[in-house]
């Protein structure tokens, strides 16, 4: 128990070549460490060290799938402010043209909605279809 609750006051002093400290610090910001002292007492020690690792395969998938958030986005805007506008002229005579304006908006939207869930399906199946073969 009083080795739990113990101070870290002893210091060791480790000299590096700058090439040695540049691998260093790449492997620490690797792993899931606050800082290079944690780091370093968990390499000396010998204690797991957990590593984290990034599949660059995806950044791909990544980038369109950010693209395609954003449309969809900029879609659901202009619908709002569409159905906005029909709200705010309910019982004038303008009802009727935003009516005919939001089904116009609606027709040009439904393709483009449709386009963006099928590159999602697409990608959504890439995706599985890696993990599958990580599982196996």
């Amino acid at each position: 128990m009083e080795a739990e609750n113990e101070n870290r006051s002893k210091w060791i002093k480790v000299r590096l070549k700058p090439s040695e400290e540049i691998l260093l610090n790449k492997r620490f910001k690797k792993s899931t460490f606050q800082n290079v002292s944690e780091f370093g007492r968990a390499m000396i020690l010998g204690k797991p060290v957990t590593i984290i690792h990034r599949d660059k395969s995806m950044d791909e998938v990544l980038e369109e799938l950010i693209l395609l958030r954003r449309e969809l986005n900029i879609i659901g805007n202009n619908l709002n402010q569409a159905v906005r506008n029909i709200n705010s002229a309910h019982g004038f005579p303008d009802t009727r043209l935003w009516m005919n304006l939001l089904t116009i908006i609606n027709g040009k939207l439904e393709p483009s909605i449709t386009q963006i869930k099928e590159r999602m399906n697409k990608y959504a199946d890439l995706w599985s279809q890696k993990l599958k073969v990580e599982k196996a």
